[in-house]
């Protein structure tokens, strides 16, 4: 990460109220923030990133996860518990096999624009 020079800091200083006034009616309130970042930290786990990963390519059962990411059937139903409990992962029974996939195209985009930042 880049430290601050004096080329990408103000030289002056000065507020423009207008534009403080806008942005600051725009900002997502307390809770919102705090729902984010709690969501943005369940995501940055790498185990779980696999996970979701591979979910955004195709649904995949518990024993297939296992088998994409490298851990345990136990391991992978671990972290998908606490994927469904933040609302980023839904699954389908079919007979006695349980098929996961993302919740939803916000999650799709998530997991999609952070690979593609990063490939950049």
């Amino acid at each position: 990460m880049r430290t601050a020079s004096q080329d990408d800091v103000c030289e002056v200083a000065c507020v423009h109220p207008e534009a403080v006034t806008r942005v600051r009616a725009a900002l997502p309130d307390a809770a919102c923030v705090e729902d984010a970042t709690t969501l943005l930290k369940v995501v940055a786990d790498p185990t779980r990133f696999r996970i979701l990963s591979a979910l955004n390519t195709e649904e995949l059962c518990v024993c297939d996860l296992a088998a994409v990411v490298g851990i345990s059937e136990s391991a992978v139903s671990h972290q998908l518990r606490l994927l469904r409990a933040h609302r980023l992962v839904t699954f389908r029974k079919e007979g006695r096999i349980a098929y996961y996939r993302l919740l939803d195209q916000h999650i799709t985009s998530l997991i999609g624009g952070a690979v593609d930042h990063v490939r950049e």
